[in-house]
């Protein structure tokens, strides 16, 4: 499956954000950046997405940054993936000709699977380390 850099970022992010969480304190888009090794160009436009999105709050000025809105075991993958990549998960097939309606059903399964199995891995498992389930899709 090809992830886009946006949608990888956009996780990082978000996991960067979900260890933050229990303190509650903003983390400024510099500290981001750098901890990801991202452009911090780059990373706002995302963070601007995850914010239209629900899921991260901001706050802007010297003492601004940005936190979860929400409990990392409340984010699921697809909650990410609907706020920056959300063509992702569209099925772009037509169902044209003779053997296009079996085609389209076929992507349309896989697509529906797939929003399944994101759904099913919340936030915190991004941060989670060592005996943390690994998910196959």
């Amino acid at each position: 499956m090809r992830i886009s850099q946006k949608l990888e970022y956009a996780c990082r992010a978000m996991a960067q954000l979900a260890r933050r969480h229990p303190e509650r304190t903003l983390t400024r888009l510099d500290e981001l950046a750098q901890r990801e090794a991202v452009s911090s160009s780059f990373l706002v436009q995302i963070l601007n997405d995850l914010r239209r999105g629900g899921l991260i709050e901001s706050k802007r000025g010297k003492a601004g940054g940005y936190l979860l809105a929400r409990e990392p075991e409340t984010v699921s993958l697809l909650d990410i993936v609907e706020a920056v990549d959300p063509s992702l998960l569209t099925n772009s097939t037509r169902g044209d000709g003779e053997s296009g309606e079996g085609v389209r059903r076929a992507w349309q399964g896989i697509a529906g699977a797939t929003r399944e199995q994101l759904a099913g891995i919340p936030l915190k498992h991004l941060i989670a380390r060592g005996d943390a389930p690994m998910y196959y899709i």
